[in-house]
């Protein structure tokens, strides 16, 4: 009877301790660039090239009782091509027309340079994350060279370990802000129509 007690209990406690480890997630955000941008060009011709120049495509851990078991992750050849679909949407949006292949074109390299994701290490329960996000743009124009870094950050409370889904839409709204505000930065539009 007490060997019977006793494997229950453990059985008991491994299910428990179960329900705190976070398996990895792989997020698949949408950003999407939030507001208008000013025309300049005139349907000038621009070599638009998106690249990821992060370290990692894991952005962090979630944090908890196992946090070596909950890392966030966003594989690039998911969401390159998501970002260069963006930019290009930027780009005709400032008046000009995205080429891949134009001779002798003004050129716009934007590099999506950190994504992160940071949860507290110490305690149990995950409560809280700090989601960062920072683009690095280089525009060659006719004659006049620019370059810019743009970032965005947010810090998200939760009352429970957020899934998927809701870190998806997190860090696509980060990445989606940071976006935005490089396409406010006129200086870009300006440098690829001089």
């Amino acid at each position: 009877m007490l060997q019977r007690l006793s494997f229950g209990l453990v059985v008991a406690l491994s299910l428990g301790l179960a329900g705190c480890v976070h398996s990895p997630q792989q997020l698949d955000p949408t950003p999407r660039l939030n507001e208008t941008v000013a025309p300049v060009g005139q349907g000038q011709p621009v070599v638009v090239r998106v690249v990821d120049g992060r370290p990692s495509q894991t952005l962090g851990t979630r944090g908890g009782l196992y946090a070596e078991t909950s890392a966030v992750n966003v594989p690039g050849a998911r969401l390159m091509p998501k970002l260069q679909e963006q930019v290009e949407a930027g780009v005709r949006l400032m008046g000009f027309t995205p080429s891949p292949n134009a001779y002798n074109a003004p050129q716009m390299t934007v590099t999506l340079a950190e994504l992160k994701y940071q949860s507290p290490k110490e305690g149990l329960y995950v409560t809280e994350a700090d989601i960062a996000a920072t683009f690095r743009v280089e525009v060659q124009g006719p004659t006049q060279r620019y370059t810019g870094r743009y970032g965005a950050s947010l810090n998200q409370r939760f009352g429970m370990a957020p899934n998927e889904q809701t870190n998806t839409q997190l860090v696509s709204d980060v990445l989606s802000d940071a976006l935005t505000r490089m396409f406010r930065d006129q200086a870009i539009g300006q440098t690829l129509a001089r």
